[in-house]
């Protein structure tokens, strides 16, 4: 079986989230979200972030979390604009539009997106109400290219979408990484003050499931539980959810998890640039995206599996690599070996 780089939620969950399921198993509890598991951790999430006025809600899964805060914020002329890099937009089905939204797909740059870049969308949809009414930014930290937005980054955006009366709401399935990036300046509690909704993977590091949404704005706060519980999202076993982020956050387990993760792409990033290979996109999250000759993939291939990215020209394409919370280091160093022998 080879080794496997595709995803980041490949393993189970971390021991210690096992334990703590094991031990209050019996342990009755109410349904709903509404246990004191849930409660605690929505409660931590929120001190972590600086947020009292917030609301924290459970979900199973990020397209679940995407949909349910879209069609929860958007009234039926209104749209969201994302990059064309976008999970809404590339990897979810059409979860979006099925909700009776569109789109607003833009190309970012390392995919992300800016004020000027939201200013052209909004400037080419002035034929009101003929056309749509743009009222979201969706965004990603870290995005799908493993990138991630400065403070002032995220600042001029956050001022921007106030100044135009559109909701700002990041996508947070890779937020530990991208919060704990070598080169971040961008906290947990930066983001709760600059976007409207946002919301944190535990999927991705560490949890055997679960998303926590955080939302800041009263007008997507009013009624959220209505359009969880009529979208089917509303586990009656929530302390499951509950139970896994009070321990990820009890004592910043997501964090020491997340850098973990980034530490060990960062190794295989650092063999790649020894042999002189470059990159579709600079990263310092756990995703990287060596640019390799069809060879040297096949080699690859023979002892490990990841994703083929894409074609860069007949003869190279690139592919990514991605490392999670649990990546074994001699799998690492397995890794590391290879590349120093590609030919």
């Amino acid at each position: 079986m080879s080794i496997s780089f595709k995803n980041d939620y490949s393993e189970g969950c971390h021991p210690r989230i096992l334990e703590t399921l094991s031990h209050t198993n019996t342990v009755q509890q109410d349904g709903y979200g509404t246990d004191e598991y849930c409660q605690r951790a929505a409660d931590l999430i929120l001190q972590k972030a600086n947020a009292p006025q917030s609301k924290v809600h459970f979900v199973s899964g990020g397209t679940q979390a995407n949909m349910l805060v879209i069609a929860a914020s958007l009234r039926p002329h209104e749209s969201v604009i994302a990059a064309n890099t976008g999970h809404i937009y590339t990897n979810e089905t059409g979860a979006i539009e099925a909700t009776g939204h569109k789109i607003n797909a833009i190309e970012g740059i390392n995919g992300k997106l800016t004020p000027t870049q939201v200013q052209q969308v909004l400037d080419g949809h002035s034929n009101k109400p003929h056309v749509l009414k743009q009222k979201m930014v969706y965004i990603s930290h870290s995005t799908e290219m493993g990138t991630i937005y400065t403070k002032n980054e995220l600042t001029e955006l956050s001022n921007f979408c106030k100044a135009n009366n559109l909701y700002l709401f990041m996508d947070g399935a890779r937020l530990g990484q991208g919060i704990m990036a070598e080169d971040s300046d961008l906290s947990l509690e930066d983001i709760a003050l600059l976007t409207d909704v946002f919301w944190i993977g535990g999927t991705k590091n560490g949890a055997l499931l679960g998303e926590a949404i955080v939302i800041a704005h009263s007008a997507i706060q009013e009624d959220f539980a209505f359009h969880i519980k009529q979208r089917g999202a509303m586990l009656s076993k929530g302390r499951i959810l509950g139970l896994q982020f009070l321990e990820l956050f009890k004592d910043d387990l997501f964090f020491d998890l997340a850098k973990y993760a980034n530490e060990q792409a960062m190794k295989i990033k650092q063999t790649f640039i020894e042999k002189d290979i470059s990159f579709w996109a600079e990263t310092t999250t756990n995703q990287i995206f060596p640019i390799l000759h069809i060879n040297q993939i096949s080699q690859l291939s023979q002892n490990f599996s990841f994703h083929h990215w894409r074609k860069i020209d007949e003869e190279h394409s690139a592919i990514r690599l991605i490392t999670s919370w649990a990546t074994n280091k001699s799998s690492i160093d397995t890794l590391i070996d290879k590349i120093v022998r590609l030919k």
